[in-house]
């Protein structure tokens, strides 16, 4: 017989329960809950009721600005994410056993993977049009916590974060240039970043890998970039660039088009392109279904095939 070491407490906590926190946190009221649940209040009342004297701690907390968990209340949701992660997870490899062409894909893309992502992923969907693909776009913080919450199968992203454990694969490289306008006075010179520094930086948001690449990168040199702007869209940053307010480090897949049409130029500093590299990374207790793991070996074999092809006079190494 298989031992039990669960706690008494670990087993009197039910789904239900986990289920009416998750719900009064999502919507903030009991009343909201219970219809979310199709219950009645008093039925998630009793739930919440029993999960906190199990508990012996607080598990929510009303303020002026609404709702807020404690930190035993935070604890219990991520046990309820794995819960049902792990539940949908074993309802979908039932569906799916024994077979390769269906089943259920979700798969995140950090924001300046979007310019490669979707025609890796159109081409997989050619070869395999049964299965379920399930795409999220975000900034590289978003999708960290998408795999720790098991949100996600997997996610195409640059560096694996450090702080969750992952398995990851490397798709292609990833070359990072700084871009400015053509008639831009430093266009065509070769420059220091001691140069660069005291131009009039455009940076995206912090979470951003994008900007935290930026950041290392002055940092390690012991210069700060004077930071003009901060703007949560590589697009936005694109224009902006163009429009003269200032230069920016990107990604060179996110401007391939604007550097082949000449809207914009990749200065020549030393040191740059910084290369990194696109990895497709799961949580390492995350267990991919057959369709996952035929995404997955899909993008590491053969992602880079899709990878923006960068015009001549671009380096594709410092």
């Amino acid at each position: 017989m298989m031992k039990e070491n669960l706690s008494p407490r670990a087993r009197a906590i039910g789904l239900k329960q986990l289920r009416a926190l998750r719900a009064l946190v999502e919507t903030g009221t009991i009343s909201a809950a219970a219809r979310s649940l199709n219950v009645t209040a008093p039925a998630v009342g009793l739930h919440l009721r029993q999960l906190e004297a199990l508990v012996g701690m607080p598990l929510t907390e009303r303020h002026a600005q609404g709702l807020a968990v404690t930190a035993a209340g935070k604890e219990l949701l991520s046990a309820q994410a794995r819960v049902d992660a792990a539940l949908a997870e074993c309802s979908e490899a039932l569906d799916a056993l024994g077979s390769v062409e269906r089943g259920k894909v979700a798969v995140g893309v950090v924001s300046t993977a979007k310019y490669f992502a979707p025609f890796a992923l159109a081409a997989f969907r050619h070869e395999r049009p049964l299965i379920d693909l399930r795409l999220t776009v975000d900034n590289r913080a978003g999708t960290v916590e998408a795999l720790r919450d098991f949100a996600l199968d997997f996610a195409v992203m640059g560096r694996p974060p450090a702080d969750v454990p992952v398995e990851a694969e490397v798709i292609g490289d990833h070359p990072h240039v700084i871009i400015a306008p053509p008639n831009h006075p430093l266009a065509g010179r070769r420059l220091d970043l001691g140069v660069l520094a005291e131009q009039m930086f455009l940076m995206r948001e912090a979470g951003s890998g994008t900007r935290a690449l930026a950041e290392k990168l002055f940092a390690e040199a012991g210069l700060e970039p004077k930071v003009g702007m901060e703007i949560d869209s590589n697009e936005t940053i694109k224009q902006a660039v163009m429009a003269g307010l200032g230069i920016a480090l990107l990604s060179a897949h996110t401007v391939a088009a604007e550097l082949a049409d000449r809207r914009v130029v990749s200065l020549d500093c030393a040191g740059l392109p910084v290369i990194r590299q696109w990895h497709v990374v799961k949580h390492a207790e995350k267990r991919l279904l057959p369709a996952g793991r035929a995404l997955w070996r899909f993008l590491a074999d053969r992602g880079a095939d899709y990878l923006p092809t960068l015009p001549n006079g671009t380096p594709a190494r410092p």
